[in-house]
């Protein structure tokens, strides 16, 4: 394979579940960037929450991209330049946010800069605000104190309900909104334009790369669309079964160095 694009996933897929990137994975990202394998991080996250992985592989100095809010926002690791970004709609917005006040949800608004919430103290916040190195500041009214058109809406969500509220929600939702489940405790409202799989394609036509020359990793529901626009989609050994039935390959898990096998393959 000619390989020149990695996109990857961070929790359950590129960190380990103490958060960490291990030895080896690190060890093949860094060999591979420097021989001209472009690296891409594409999560969930606002961009601050990406800013300490991508220092610590370096990206800056070998072209590495920046694929926030599920592709809602990309943006050059080096130039902070934004590349491709697609906002939710202001008022449309406040509707859903008061639609959300009726449900057993935790929202986490934020702009890019900052997270805000109605409770700081609620279930996996202060994990969220750790997670990202973002402060959170706390709000009455989130759709009261809206005034910019978000990427996203993030919802914390206890485990053994999420599936009902994230059907709740879908039934509610217009035709240019989405739900979709990107860890175990976490839902998130998304355009319907926005997904990892066209993030990847995005980043591949901007960069003059043939999607077959692109490989993805990842476990979980949102990086399902990048895994199957790839050239190469691989699903970690700890991902949904959905997720694995969508790869070209399934791998270890995030846990045994899963990236590095795949990567090692492939080579």
């Amino acid at each position: 394979m000619n390989l020149k694009l990695i996109a990857l996933d961070l929790d359950g897929t590129l960190t380990n579940d103490q958060k960490e990137i291990t030895p080896r994975t690190m060890d093949m990202l860094m060999k591979l960037q420097k021989e001209g394998v472009r690296l891409a991080l594409a999560s969930a996250r606002p961009a601050p929450g990406l800013y300490a992985t991508c220092d610590l592989l370096h990206m800056k100095e070998y072209g590495g991209i920046l694929m926030s809010y599920n592709g809602g926002r990309i943006v050059e690791a080096a130039t902070g330049k934004t590349l491709y970004e697609t906002g939710m709609d202001m008022e449309e917005t406040k509707e859903i946010l008061r639609f959300l006040d009726t449900l057993p949800v935790n929202v986490i608004l934020d702009d890019g800069v900052q997270f805000y919430v109605k409770d700081p103290k609620a279930y996996k916040i202060e994990y969220e605000c750790w997670n990202n190195r973002m402060t959170c500041s706390q709000v009455d009214d989130l759709a009261e104190f809206l005034s910019f058109s978000p990427v996203k809406l993030l919802m914390s969500v206890q485990p053994e309900i999420l599936l009902d509220v994230q059907k709740k929600i879908a039934d509610q939702l217009p035709p240019s909104l989405i739900v979709v489940r990107t860890a175990p405790f976490y839902l998130e409202i998304i355009p319907a334009a926005i997904n990892k799989g066209k993030g990847i394609l995005d980043i591949c036509r901007v960069l003059g790369i043939d999607r077959s020359e692109s490989a993805a990793f990842g476990d979980a529901e949102n990086d399902i669309p990048m895994i199957r626009e790839a050239g190469f989609g691989v699903a970690m050994g700890n991902a949904e079964d959905a997720v694995k039935a969508a790869a070209d390959y399934v791998t270890a898990s995030n846990n045994e160095d899963g990236i590095a096998l795949a990567l090692e393959k492939i080579q």
